[in-house]
């Protein structure tokens, strides 16, 4: 999944210098997973904060962790497609495919019905 830790820290090793819009539109997506990655985090120490005891044991420390992995997981994949966009870029070839974004919307979406359960489940 990740590519040499090493070119995360100078992407410009390879290729040609390309179109500085296109570097700048590729930065701003990688600023916009970070922010999603930060927001994650956020859930997740909102979570193990002020979220009351649910009616499954350790659930809501459970809810807490997977969302902080979570966002650790978004921040460590936004810089590894930023690096390898800006090199394809560079070389000239095919933007990388990925499909970290559906699955963290699946990851999201189930998060969601989790929470959503567990909240009834208090109510009722």
């Amino acid at each position: 999944m990740f590519g040499s830790v090493r070119q995360w820290f100078d992407p410009s090793q390879a290729g040609t210098t390309p179109d500085y819009r296109f570097s700048l539109a590729n930065e701003r997506t990688f600023l916009a997973w970070i922010r999603t990655g930060l927001a994650l985090i956020a859930g997740g120490l909102a979570c193990a904060q002020f979220l009351p005891p649910l009616p499954v044991d350790h659930l809501r420390e459970i809810i807490a962790v997977l969302l902080l992995v979570l966002g650790a997981l978004v921040a460590l994949r936004a810089v590894d497609h930023w690096v390898r966009t800006e090199r394809a870029m560079r070389l000239g070839a095919d933007l990388p495919r990925s499909r970290f974004p559906a699955v963290l919307a699946v990851a999201v979406a189930a998060g969601a019905v989790v929470i959503m359960v567990a909240v009834l489940i208090q109510v009722f």
